[in-house]
């Protein structure tokens, strides 16, 4: 442990049916920004845990299996929908995103540049799977993240910056004309290709 941290587990609001199906979180109290520099040292290249920083507070999280299995199907489904729309769409997986100015970072499950010559994504995506730890629409709003994507229980929840916070709105400003319903439907197909195949046919028919 680092001198001044103290640590806690995260509360837990909405836990999965199976118990060892949960996100794994730990918040450390107290950590300054050198504290957090040299957590995301230790950490190195690894995927997991996912570090969030907010004003002192740190939180270490392990994604579960579903967590994981939700994210990566939302990914693959939004990647065929730029490929089939003809966008330029960089995506940047779980970047670290981080200012010292502002005391905080974060790294999302997947994030995305719309059009070209972007030093930073238009969007963020985060599963809710297992809520609790920091404030990360707190984070993404500081950092400047255009517009935040929540999955929560089978719907996307969209976020847009107004200022300083986010607001909620029915589509995308990113990407106006995708179908969020018709989108979080593909994400429940447990095939994931047979999934992408899907979806990509609904695009396709007029």
């Amino acid at each position: 442990m680092l001198g001044g941290m103290v640590a806690s587990p995260a509360p837990a609001h909405q836990p999965p049916a199976s118990p060892d199906d949960r996100d794994e979180r730990v918040t450390l109290h107290g950590v300054d920004w050198w504290q957090y520099e040299t957590m995301l040292a230790i950490r190195g290249d690894r995927s997991v845990p996912r570090i969030a920083f907010l004003d002192g507070e740190l939180e270490l999280m392990s994604p579960s299996k579903t967590h994981e299995v939700i994210k990566k199907r939302l990914a693959r489904l939004l990647e065929a929908y730029a490929e089939e729309q003809g966008l330029y769409f960089n995506g940047y997986g779980s970047l670290t995103m981080k200012s010292a100015p502002k005391v905080r970072g974060v790294e999302p499950d997947e994030c995305y540049a719309v059009g070209r010559d972007k030093d930073s994504p238009d969007l963020a995506i985060e599963v809710i799977w297992t809520s609790g730890g920091v404030d990360k629409r707190r984070i993404y709003a500081g950092l400047g993240v255009r517009e935040l994507w929540e999955w929560r229980e089978g719907r996307i929840d969209v976020l847009v910056l107004d200022g300083d916070v986010y607001r909620a709105v029915q589509r995308s400003e990113v990407l106006p004309d995708l179908d969020l319903a018709a989108l979080a439907r593909f994400v429940e197909v447990e095939d994931q290709t047979q999934a992408v195949r899907a979806f990509r046919s609904s695009l396709r028919t007029p």
